[in-house]
């Protein structure tokens, strides 16, 4: 299992959208939006080399000093077979 986590996200969106638009939303919709861009990419790259598998959007989840931690938010956000 491999875990991805973007820690900029927010730089992201101003890049791509403009420093406006990064201002005027929260940073949950950056990552999400962000999120969503990356798992897009990774479908298309991961089916153009015959991988299959499982790929899943992840809320409420932090690695600390090598543990998995759950946070009371944990929610799978989306899930999708490849």
């Amino acid at each position: 299992m491999i875990l991805l986590k973007i820690s900029n996200s927010s730089e992201l969106v101003a890049a791509k959208l403009g420093g406006l638009v990064e201002r005027m939303t929260p940073d949950f919709i950056d990552d999400s939006t962000v999120e969503d861009m990356v798992i897009k990419r990774m479908l298309e790259t991961l089916a153009q080399e015959g991988i299959k598998g499982e790929i899943s959007s992840i809320k409420g989840i932090e690695v600390e000093k090598q543990q998995l931690v759950l946070n009371e938010s944990f929610k799978v956000r989306n899930h999708q077979n490849f």
